[in-house]
């Protein structure tokens, strides 16, 4: 998924394992104890996001979701890598509502416009091999239905 839109790098760069381990264990540790605040699970996520792995992407998404939803304050901060994670993930609906809502908010966000270019060139990528897809598929169609039609015309009475 290489880019040449230079400030979506969160887009193509992951953590390394041990990096992503570090934030791991440190959640786990606060779970453990019972609270986990909300810097130690929003790098976790952040971390998650990142990755090539979609499992870990959506389990990212997630825990940037409750973030969103319970701590007002931090919303802000939480989009742009709900858009990446969900761009990441291909969901380009979602990715482009949240993108939609941080450039709502900060119109400047280069980062935010980066992204958009990417999810708008990816959603255009895919209505081009949907676009052949249904182009092959009715072309085949076509071809059977002369078959048929040849055939039966072909029928001795």
């Amino acid at each position: 998924m290489p880019t040449d839109v230079p400030y979506a790098a969160d887009a193509e760069l992951s953590l390394s394992y041990d990096e992503l381990e570090v934030l791991r264990r440190q959640f786990q540790k606060e779970e453990e104890e019972g609270h986990v605040t909300t810097q130690t699970k929003f790098n976790y996520a952040w971390g998650l996001v990142k990755s090539p792995q979609r499992e870990q992407q959506v389990l990212g998404v997630r825990l940037l979701q409750e973030i969103y939803k319970t701590e007002p304050k931090r919303r802000r901060e939480c989009l742009y890598y709900l858009a990446l994670g969900h761009y990441k993930m291909g969901n380009y609906e979602d990715a482009k509502k949240f993108n939609a809502l941080l450039i709502e908010k900060e119109p400047t966000n280069m980062q935010a416009q980066s992204l958009e270019t990417l999810i708008d060139n990816s959603v255009a990528r895919e209505g081009y091999i949907g676009m052949a897809i249904a182009g092959g598929a009715a072309a085949l169609g076509t071809l059977l239905l002369a078959g048929l039609i040849r055939k039966a015309v072909r029928k001795p009475q």
